[in-house]
């Protein structure tokens, strides 16, 4: 690695590893005259009085996973990052324990490890911190930092920044980082707000190559192990720095079988969403022109938002490679949209050898999962004596895929948002036959050509089964247009840049003079040549032209502050700093403070923040047609105006038709008995007025019997009593109306004859017929209740159905 003679000069003299402790250049130091106690190298750092500035929110410390505290004795990345378009130079990390002061040794908590010994190094006279080996512009630096013992309480991680002449030096806010001893009662992790699912794709990129690694490389039989992870929750780890391995990550990282681990993973049930899968890779490396690099398919929800896997390198001891729950779940309750993270191999704790091809040696008692470092062993391959950081063996890039279901993310999307999810809809539009069981798609292959012409690319899927061999199966391979690299200069090198930093002041305070910006490599090729497109340029620059003895000089402007309105018209303002003022000791005439207008959204065309619709009520009734209802909450403050978006919603549901019972009249009155003399009898009905209907009770008998006589019958009286009756009625039709009238069974009326039997009302099982005698006229002299209509019923179809 090359070393800049700077650089050299910078580490004379400095302390390499972590795990040492100040030195007697911090102890032999005179005593301080405040409070009595030694101001050692260490304490002046930390009391940084040069122009001293609080409160800035540009940078940023963070131990990855925002850990709420610490597990003892394990590793954890921290980093120091600023945000866009700022940068810093120089930067100081020290680990204190709460209260001390840092002017002995055991006020130091934990040590750091190097990653990169070209951005990071102990302090010459400050072993315990780390502070950047060459001054220079850059907007993130990391190293490893091992937590303290147990009983060590709480520790403050703490960065100072130092941009132009400025030190930030926060002992609150976003540059320090407080961390407590883990006990049973930390705070549960906090859940994702993100909506609906998202689908995403994971491609693993091997980089462990003789040319990258050689040192003791295993020509033979290098390979990675199947890819084995899941889709979880937070309620299950597969893996995890100072956790233990189980029995499937020991068999993956001694083994490289995913069988066991799979076997864990199903038995986790609703906490694992989708099981991840990748086939292993014999040999380890090859270029992307010849194999495409293995990639998987997974989704994940609000429950099940991290994403965790591992892979062996092989061969070894029980060194592997991955991930450990990453979180696709942001903040402003979205889905992330691109991981790329480089790896470096760690060791699982089961297997103490050292190199590849170490004979079997098992760890007893099991060992804690940490990440390897370049000073574990000098028989190790990765092994460097001034513990410089271990070269990334593989980079995984998850990319998000597709979005499913409403989304609530508060962030609005961006148009790779857009597009990517209009993209995977086009996609998804395919017209392949139900019948035709095929694999996913591998990735596309390199093109065709070698040099910036057009060529083509594939990619290939498997037929798995053919149902109906009467139905073809569409092609196993898809090709399309593409052009080879060497179009632009960036193809030609196949170098990925970032962005350009901002410019840097200019080189002189008065007249002409030069300034410069750099950019970094964000990917190197995959055949492991060095990038040849430049990471810095200059220009021209004048400041102040008159440089009279009047003339002042300035800072740039600062940004821009935050608008005074959240919606509407507001003013915002920008300042900048008198940096010389002029020799002739006259006022300086330069503006120092700029403000202006600004306008955010009208007030009342701010949409209105919503959240997701409930799911619906039940049916408002147990059978037949009812009302459902959902609804859902504004989640902007009411200052923004009312929001005439609705809050609930109303439809109609439909359960299975109610039971509906028969319903019948009631009961007739008895009939007259059927014999003039002797035994007989009587019967009543009663109708069906409305048949049972979808389990509804069945209808009740619609005939009742009773007995009835009237009197004993005479023999031979019954011969004359009939033709007597006949006489009377014949005599009754030729007297006169008088005559009728004293003769007649009606006396006072005239009766019209019988009607007809009506129709019976059933068939069969007992119905009833009747027929009417109405009057057809009344005497005078005829009594009320005498002289009315007379109604029959008799009984029909008695015999059952």
């Amino acid at each position: 690695v090359f070393t800049s003679p700077l650089s050299r000069s910078l580490r004379d003299g400095a302390v390499l590893l972590a795990q040492q402790k100040c030195t007697s250049a911090v102890g032999n130091l005179e005593p301080s005259d405040r409070g009595g106690k030694a101001d050692g190298y260490c304490s002046r750092v930390l009391r940084a009085q040069s122009n001293r500035k609080e409160g800035n929110s540009e940078f940023r410390l963070r131990v990855e996973g925002d850990p709420e505290s610490y597990q003892p004795g394990s590793t954890y990345r921290v980093t120091v990052t600023a945000a866009s378009p700022s940068y810093f130079r120089g930067f100081t990390l020290i680990a204190l324990k709460d209260g001390a002061e840092g002017d002995k040794d055991e006020d130091y908590a934990g040590n750091f490890q190097i990653i990169d010994e070209e951005e990071t190094q102990f302090m010459t006279n400050c072993p315990p911190a780390v502070t950047e080996s060459t001054p220079r512009r850059r907007t993130s630096i990391q190293v490893f930092w091992t937590a303290p013992p147990s009983g060590s309480g709480c520790v403050f991680l703490k960065a100072s920044i130092v941009q132009k002449r400025i030190i930030y030096f926060q002992d609150e806010g976003l540059l320090t980082k407080k961390l407590c001893e883990r006990d049973t009662t930390d705070k549960p992790l906090l859940d994702c707000c993100a909506c609906g699912t998202a689908k995403y794709r994971v491609t693993f990129y091997g980089n462990w190559s003789e040319k990258i690694h050689p040192k003791d490389y295993p020509r033979r039989a290098n390979h990675w192990s199947a890819i084995i992870g899941s889709s979880h929750s937070k309620n299950y780890v597969l893996w995890e720095y100072g956790g233990f391995a189980s029995e499937g990550v020991k068999q993956v990282a001694e083994l490289g079988s995913p069988v066991k681990m799979e076997e864990e993973i199903r038995q986790k049930g609703d906490e694992v969403l989708t099981v991840i899968k990748m086939k292993a890779q014999w040999p380890a490396w090859q270029p992307l022109n010849v194999r495409a690099a293995p990639s998987a398919e997974f989704s994940v929800d609000r429950t099940r938002h991290l994403m965790s896997f591992l892979t062996m390198l092989g061969p070894s001891p029980d060194w592997n490679v991955g991930l450990s729950a990453e979180d696709l779940c942001t903040k402003e309750c979205g889905w992330v949209q691109k991981v790329v993270q480089d790896l470096i191999p760690w060791d699982a704790g089961t297997d103490s050898g050292v190199s590849y091809e170490s004979p079997n040696k098992p760890t007893v008692p099991q060992d804690k999962i940490r990440p390897l470092t370049s000073l574990d062993h000098p028989q190790s391959p990765f092994y460097d004596p001034e513990g410089g950081a271990i070269t990334p063996v593989a980079r995984v890039m998850v990319e998000r895929i597709a979005r499913k279901g409403e989304q609530c993310n508060i962030v609005p999307d961006n148009v790779d948002d857009i597009v990517a999810d209009i993209a995977q809809e086009e996609k998804e539009e395919d017209d392949t036959p139900e019948t035709c069981i095929y694999s996913n798609w591998s990735p596309w292959s390199a093109c065709s050509s070698a040099t910036c012409e057009k060529g083509k690319r594939m990619r290939q899927r498997m037929l798995k089964a053919q149902l109906d061999l009467s139905v073809p199966c569409p092609h196993t391979q898809d090709f399309e247009p593409c052009m080879g690299p060497g179009c632009s200069d960036e193809d030609a090198s196949t170098c990925m840049m970032s962005e350009w930093i901002t410019w840097s002041p200019c080189s002189v305070s008065c007249g002409a003079g030069t300034r410069s910006r750099e950019r970094y490599v964000k990917q190197f090729p995959d055949d492991g040549s060095i990038c040849t497109l430049p990471t810095e340029e200059t220009e021209n620059c004048v400041v102040n032209e008159e440089c009279s003895p009047s003339s002042c000089l300035v800072t740039e402007w600062g940004e821009w502050d935050v608008c005074s309105a959240t919606c509407g018209l507001g003013m915002k303002r920008r300042e900048r700093m008198v940096k010389m003022p002029p020799a002739d000791g006259s006022i300086c005439g330069a503006e120092v403070l700029e403000v202006e207008k600004c306008m955010m959204p009208e007030c009342h065309t701010i949409p209105c923040l919503l959240t997701p619709w409930s799911d619906w009520s039940d049916c408002s009734v147990t059978c037949g047609k009812g009302l459902r209802t959902r609804q859902r909450m504004l989640k902007s403050p009411v200052e923004l105006g009312e929001c005439t978006e609705e809050l609930e919603q109303v439809e109609k549901c439909m359960l299975p038709e109610c039971p509906i019972d028969c319903v019948v009249s009631e009961w007739s009155e008895w009939s007259e008995c059927n014999k003039s003399c002797g035994k007989g009898h009587t019967i009543r009905t009663r109708i069906v007025m409305l048949e049972p209907q979808f389990g509804g009770d069945p209808c009740p008998e619609g005939v009742q019997r009773k007995k009835c006589k009237i009197r004993k019958c005479n023999r031979g009286q019954g011969n004359s009593d009939e033709k007597k009756r006949r006489k009377e009625q014949r005599d009754k039709r030729r007297s006169k109306q008088g005559r009728a009238e004293g003769n007649s069974e009606h006396p006072g009326c005239r009766m019209r004859p019988w009607s007809s039997w009506t129709e019976c009302t059933k068939i069969c099982g007992g119905g009833i017929q009747e027929r009417l005698m109405t009057v057809k006229q009344k005497f005078k002299t005829a009594q009320l209740s005498s002289c009315k209509d007379r109604k029959e019923i008799r009984a029909c179809n008695v015999h059952p159905c």
